[in-house]
């Protein structure tokens, strides 16, 4: 038997997807939402939409390298912008905030490009048409890998999980999570944390 048939791991898997799944709806539903997150490693800020956490140097968790199909067809891996510093945003095109902060991720992205910056979504519990015509309405160049059943988003469980929908984390040139934000992102305020972690400014 593999771990993965284990009952006990199989029962411990399903309930982290359930809880993953409950949050998700919950933080689409009313922007941002909490989660545990260790103080003493990080300065949270609360914002009209959002919460944002800023974790110091010698307290980031290594991001997964993740990897998969990205709604267009093609392969990706996060290892592939290893040295680069990584903006790794949560969404779904049935969720209302992540349509709210799309445009400001778009130009982000488009703007900080040369500076090494690159941005990657994780498109949540989808239809790849819906996916497709989120990306297109909204002008998202980057790409999104497709994560219909959650497997992408678990991989994070034992770092810093996406708790709500839209999530969006900052992963350092070195691989590490350096920030979290919970709920609408804004483009002055995503600009501002980018630009602290990649030491643009």
């Amino acid at each position: 038997m593999s771990p993965f048939q284990h009952p006990a791991a199989m029962a411990a898997l399903s309930a982290a997807a359930a809880a993953l799944a409950v949050l998700a709806v919950a933080g689409c539903d009313g922007g941002a939402i909490g989660a545990d997150v260790p103080q003493s490693s990080g300065q949270s800020f609360v914002g009209h939409s959002y919460e944002s956490t800023f974790y110091a140097v010698g307290h980031r968790p290594a991001a997964p390298q993740v990897s998969g199909t990205t709604v267009t067809g093609q392969h990706l891996s996060l290892a592939a912008y290893k040295g680069d510093t990584i903006v790794l945003n949560f969404w779904g095109s049935w969720c209302d905030p992540c349509r709210a902060e799309a445009p400001a991720l778009g130009s982000l992205a488009r703007q900080l490009e040369p500076d090494h910056v690159r941005f990657v979504g994780i498109d949540i519990r989808d239809q790849p048409d819906s996916a497709l015509a989120f990306m297109q309405t909204f002008n998202v160049g980057y790409p999104s890998l497709s994560d219909p059943s959650d497997e992408i988003a678990l991989e994070f469980h034992n770092t810093v999980p996406p708790a709500a929908i839209p999530t969006t984390l900052v992963i350092d040139k070195r691989g590490r999570i350096a920030v979290r934000i919970f709920g609408e992102s804004t483009y002055a305020s995503l600009e501002a944390l980018i630009d602290k972690v990649a030491g643009l400014k």
